[in-house]
């Protein structure tokens, strides 16, 4: 099924768009302009955008003037709507509520527990629900776009009868969502083209992991397919999780759960163009708006950058150290060596592959481009 995808010219006029370009050139050390190329966008604009942005807030990204939705004399019935709307809005916690109205410049936000018992006396939240709560301590690589996360959750069904597969790519680091899309399906050729518009906005991470099904894991006992191939020929890293350990993918499997309780829970879509709209909303509220408590209650957005890696539109060369020995993978995924067969992936045929010695007497590496994607015993009877 074929799906209009939502206009550029829709994208460009949605606040969460520019306010996204605003936050990443405010980071220290980015070329604006070459931020601007990648979200096709004239510098002038951008500029034009922050202004607005310092000096009116959210309401100077619009396209037409809006009714303010706070005044300087809230009061404290004021100020208890504003957090009932909040929650009826993101269903966040309290404490994510609290910390969302501080973000805004609030001077008189009441305490975690004030909100908490203020949800539970209207009924939001269950009383046997806890205000407190302490996250998790996570492993987290030290820099932006060292390693993303990318993963389906589970399919759902849409009003016309089509299923939707949301592919979601997070940014280990910063919990950043780079890409969060309505699929039709999980196929290689589905997940290429969205990874490629992601790649082309946010540059090339150096390593990215998943799990190991389709269309990412490979089924003849290799362990590639022919889209990790590609994002290997880009120069990114590729490595799955084990098997039956999906705490490897834990920052993207968390993403899923927020995904779930916060807006695919609350809404029926008629279409999955209609699910996008939502998920690129969502998209930008949670790497903009929402607290983490893994980030001391920052957003995402403020430790994320774009990688400085651009993406090459033309696939560059294969090319190998001179005393590599070059063998050329066969159709069904072998390579010849020293009068003997040996498996490296029906991903990688048709490609020149490189085989390497090791310090071990008689063990040997196959490298793809730069990365390892096989070892060989020589020593074996049988390979």
């Amino acid at each position: 099924m074929e799906v209009r995808r939502v206009t550029w010219k829709e994208v460009v006029e949605s606040v969460g768009f520019r306010k996204e370009i605003i936050q990443l050139a405010r980071q220290p050390g980015v070329n604006v302009r070459e931020l601007c190329r990648r979200f096709k966008v004239s510098p002038k604009t951008v500029y034009k955008w922050m202004r607005r942005y310092q000096q009116e807030g959210e309401e100077g990204l619009e396209n037409r003037p809006r009714r303010p939705h706070r005044s300087p004399r809230r009061t404290a019935v004021g100020m208890e709507r504003q957090i009932l709307a909040m929650h009826k809005k993101y269903h966040w916690s309290a404490r994510k509520i609290g910390a969302r109205l501080q973000a805004l410049g609030n001077s008189t936000v009441p305490a975690t527990s004030s909100i908490h018992r203020l949800l539970q006396r209207n009924g939001l939240i269950e009383r046997s629900e806890s205000s407190k709560h302490q996250a998790w301590r996570r492993f987290e690589h030290e820099a932006p776009n060292q390693l993303w996360q990318m993963d389906f959750k589970g399919w759902f069904p849409t009003n016309d009868g089509a299923r939707c597969h949301p592919l979601t790519v997070l940014d280990d680091h910063s919990r950043y969502v780079v890409c969060l899309e309505s699929c039709a399906n999980q196929q290689g050729e589905t997940v290429k083209s969205m990874l490629i518009e992601t790649f082309r906005r946010y540059g090339l991470p150096e390593r990215m992991t998943m799990d190991n099904g389709s269309p990412w894991g490979g089924d003849d006992g290799a362990g590639y397919t022919p889209l990790t191939a590609w994002l290997i020929r880009l120069g990114i890293g590729v490595s799955h999780s084990q098997p039956y350990h999906p705490q490897t993918q834990g920052k993207d499997e968390r993403f899923h759960r927020t995904l779930g309780v916060e807006l695919l829970r609350w809404h029926q879509f008629r279409n999955l163009e209609e699910v996008q709209r939502r998920f690129e909303s969502y998209r930008q509220i949670y790497n903009q708006e929402r607290p983490h408590e893994a980030l001391s209650m920052n957003v995402p957005a403020s430790r994320y950058r774009i990688s400085p890696r651009h993406f090459p539109e033309t696939l560059p060369a294969i090319e190998y150290d001179s005393g590599d020995a070059i063998r050329m993978v066969q159709i069904k995924g072998y390579i010849a060596y020293r009068g003997r067969r040996f498996l490296v992936g029906k991903a990688f045929r048709g490609h020149p592959v490189a085989v390497r010695a090791t310090a071990a007497d008689g063990v040997l590496d196959i490298y793809f481009c730069h990365q390892r994607v096989q070892q060989i015993d020589l020593r074996e009877a049988r390979p």
